[in-house]
């Protein structure tokens, strides 16, 4: 099992994005199972739990934070199981947004 977190920045102002909705899901023959969900903590963080091995789905309730032209975005990402930790950080603007396997 590894260990699975986000961290969510707002880079219109530079500040954490608080309180957003994040949903976990995992990949299965019937499409995505729905294993997980929080909101981002004052610093714009998430711990997700524990994973195992598999093809997850992030998705970030993106247009209940503010203005932004993307109301959720889904970051899909596999976990081999050979790293503890994995961490998905989302870089959101108003019209665009970055993501990438952080450490």
């Amino acid at each position: 099992m590894s260990t699975l977190s986000t961290h969510v920045l707002d880079t219109s102002t530079g500040a954490p994005a608080a309180g957003l909705r994040v949903h976990l899901a995992r990949s299965s023959p019937d499409g995505w199972d729905p294993i997980f969900e929080t909101t981002t903590d004052p610093d714009g963080r998430a711990s997700l739990g524990e994973v195992e091995p598999g093809t997850y789905r992030l998705g970030f309730e993106t247009g209940e934070y503010g203005n932004s032209f993307y109301p959720f975005v889904h970051v899909v990402f596999v976990v081999d199981g050979r790293r503890p930790h994995y961490h998905v950080p989302l870089l959101l603007g108003a019209f665009g947004y970055t993501t990438y396997r952080g450490s």
